[in-house]
């Protein structure tokens, strides 16, 4: 039986969601001495593991023998799962093996809001994979929270604002420099998004993306997305998810190229989000969020359809955690 080559952990950071521990936390009943032992122990358990997944949400790989970049890779191409490139984000990431690349690269002092990965673009992520290469002394935890528990308080809470969000879904709006900005948690100048330097290449690639440009005397581009839906329909978890760049596009797409920072998000139909609600949006993610410590060789494997994430900020370096994302 697949369940018996693994056992599961607790931790004090956990929490019980409906009778679901999130997140799972799992390890192998007898640790391989090689990287081979456990990719087969994963390819024998893939129906096993992706039940697990499918009914936490997320499940945290502890104790296991990786190491390196190469190792997780291993690691991640055991499932089977066929590989997204990373087309049309915001984040600076820089390639390092295979299927595998730098988590964002902005600066580790700095908190990233809770997003579901690439959720503004027409094909986003089914899994995401995040690998502890080198763990950190103090803070830089990666949150985790159920989408479908936001929906739910928000809609407690917010009903009224919930409604025209599922009607009239989101408009995002930013302000794109030529060059990257590393300082940024969605640093990508248009010329890196777009993988080109030529204009009329640029919007073709941004349409496909579902994007308009909008140029600028100075060189940037005001690249907008939307409507496009704010809350997704879970068709095998028969549930709503907040599904949605809100929190993080409104911290950080403002910066000081943006000609009117408070409309980097609006509703579909361009009124304006009220800034108490977003504000208590942000509140209900801080309490209902887990953050686990980093433990070197950790993967976290999310689905990015169920679960929001974000990173805290860094107390004590170093920390160097990699990611892989699929289809």
């Amino acid at each position: 039986m697949a369940e018996k080559l693994f056992r599961e952990i607790r931790v004090t950071q956990q929490k019980d969601c409906n009778g679901v521990i999130f997140p799972k936390i799992l390890s192998l009943t007898n640790i391989p001495c090689k990287v081979s032992g456990l990719t087969d122990s994963i390819k024998a358990s893939k129906s096993w593991l992706e039940l697990q997944l499918h009914q936490s949400g997320a499940i945290l790989f502890r104790g296991f023998p990786l190491v390196s970049a190469s190792d997780f890779n291993d690691f991640v191409e055991a499932f089977g799962f066929e590989p997204l490139p990373y087309v049309g984000g915001a984040a600076i990431r820089t390639h390092v093996i295979g299927h595998v690349f730098t988590a964002n690269e902005s600066p580790l002092d700095q908190k990233i809001p809770f997003h579901h990965e690439m959720a503004v673009q027409p094909e986003f992520p089914s899994k995401l994979f995040f690998f502890c290469e080198t763990e950190p002394v103090s803070g830089g935890e990666t949150p985790v929270v159920l989408s479908h528990i936001i929906y739910d308080k928000m809609k407690e809470r917010h009903p009224s604002f919930v409604q025209q969000l599922e009607e009239v879904g989101l408009i995002y709006t930013r302000v794109l420099s030529e060059d990257d900005d590393p300082s940024s948690p969605v640093g990508l100048g248009w010329k890196s998004k777009f993988s080109t330097s030529d204009k009329c290449i640029a919007q073709e690639r941004a349409a496909k993306l579902g994007a308009t440009l909008k140029w600028k005397e100075s060189g940037a581009v005001e690249v907008k997305i939307g409507p496009i839906p704010g809350v997704r329909y879970d068709k095998s978890r028969n549930r709503k998810t907040w599904f949605n760049m809100l929190v993080s596009a409104i911290g950080g797409f403002e910066n000081e190229l943006n000609d009117d920072p408070a409309k980097a998000v609006t509703f579909g139909d361009g009124q304006p989000l009220p800034a108490h609600i977003v504000h208590d949006c942000c509140k209900i993610l801080d309490e209902e969020c887990v953050a686990i410590p980093w433990l070197k060789g950790d993967v976290l494997m999310l689905d990015n359809l169920a679960v929001l994430h974000a990173r805290l900020p860094l107390i004590t370096p170093p920390r160097r955690i990699l990611a892989s994302l699929c289809k």
